[in-house]
């Protein structure tokens, strides 16, 4: 599984350093801090699971991946935008992201505002300029990024999640908040890989709720780890959540408790995967380890 991982982890770092080079190579000249603050924030130690899901997606259903690396650059992109401008003091205001100091630290609050504008917008400018990609899957491509990254997706859920500190919510509260935040980009990511299959309409319902229960998980292993992890492990501050006073599922189920959720959630999961017959012994590797990460 690990090899595997690698590879598409490598698949993607290489073809985000093509595409921020092509992309931004006019820029250079003339703004050489904004593109070095760019590859700063973008080709980091992340983990690059979003990608992988696209590119497992996609092997699954005999698509060739070079047809994927577009769609694996531009989620990681938004993924990578949104942790730049949630670090930032009017948010999170976290000083260390993935083992290294976060884009505000390193540079400045404006400049790190300007990489998360300037990442977001890259992300649909390389999707719509894929020559690889039928006009048809790239509009369909840049029509679920674009959900599961706005206010109905991803800032949504960020929003809710800012309201909601200090504050006691319900459990299903909770769980819109994150599905929002966490769940709409792991559920796009799967998606995005299947856009061009002739499958796509009939397994798109088990991959949107194959996304919905990966992307629960992922974030209540998320609030484990802030409590079990440490902060050289995570690369990011232990006890952030507790600090801020987030709602989290272990501080409303208890740990064990929110163990036990999180395996429920993957179990499910996995069960979805033999439902579409997907022969991917990769993807459901994927899964286990979204629960079993130290980071």
């Amino acid at each position: 599984m690990q090899t595997q991982l690698t590879f598409f982890q490598d698949r993607v770092n290489q073809a985000l350093i093509k595409n921020l080079s092509y992309f931004c190579k006019p820029q250079i000249n003339s703004n050489q801090s904004l593109f070095e603050a760019i590859q700063y924030a973008t080709l980091n130690q992340g983990k690059r699971l979003r990608p992988a899901l696209s590119y497992a997606v996609a092997d699954a259903l005999g698509i060739p991946l070079n047809q994927i690396d577009s769609a694996a650059c531009a989620i990681e992109l938004i993924h990578s935008y949104s942790l730049v401008h949630d670090d930032l003091p009017a948010m999170d205001n976290d000083d260390l992201r993935r083992g290294q100091p976060t884009c505000h630290i390193k540079y400045d609050e404006a400049t790190a505002i300007l990489v998360g504008d300037a990442q977001q917008t890259l992300a649909f400018q390389i999707l719509s300029e894929d020559s690889l990609l039928q006009a048809k899957h790239a509009l369909e491509m840049i029509s679920l990024l674009s959900k599961a990254s706005g206010p109905l997706g991803m800032i949504g859920g960020q929003v809710l999640d800012i309201e909601s500190e200090g504050k006691s919510i319900s459990t299903e509260q909770l769980k819109n908040l994150h599905g929002l935040k966490t769940g709409a980009l792991i559920q796009c990511a799967l998606l995005l890989g299947a856009v061009q299959s002739e499958q796509y309409q009939q397994i798109k319902p088990g991959l949107q709720k194959l996304g919905e229960l990966i992307g629960l998980a992922f974030q209540v292993q998320d609030d484990i780890l802030d409590i079990e992890g440490n902060t050289e492990t995570l690369g990011k501050p232990q006890g952030s959540d507790l600090q801020l006073d987030k709602s989290t599922y272990p501080k409303l189920l208890g740990l064990e408790q929110a163990k036990a959720y999180r395996d429920s959630l993957i179990s499910e999961a996995k069960n979805i995967v033999k439902e579409l017959n997907f022969n991917s012994p990769f993807l459901t590797q994927l899964i286990d380890y979204i629960a079993q990460r130290k980071h």
